[in-house]
């Protein structure tokens, strides 16, 4: 059954492009992160968990938007951290 969040969230429009990576990590001087998420709350681009600084689950802890789906050509696969469901 797909939690309430994943059926929810609509798609807003990325912040900006994202032709280096992970915005945060290149700001830091960093080009180790793997791969990109799209934050269904804001329309923020970080990097994903299998990267070292993992900046969406930080953006997740810190700002509370539940769902998130790759940013990745090609994949359109969502997860709720609320309710830890893929949908």
């Amino acid at each position: 059954m797909t939690c309430q969040h994943l059926k929810e969230a609509v798609e807003p429009a990325p912040l900006s492009g994202y032709p280096d990576g992970c915005p945060q990590c290149v700001a830091a001087g960093f080009q180790n992160w793997v791969h990109l998420r799209l934050c269904l709350g804001c329309g923020m681009v970080a990097c994903c968990d299998s990267s070292p600084r993992r900046h969406m689950s930080a953006h997740h802890a810190a700002e509370g938007h539940p769902v998130m789906r790759s940013f990745e050509p090609g994949e359109s696969w969502r997860w709720c951290y609320e309710d830890e469901q893929l949908g």
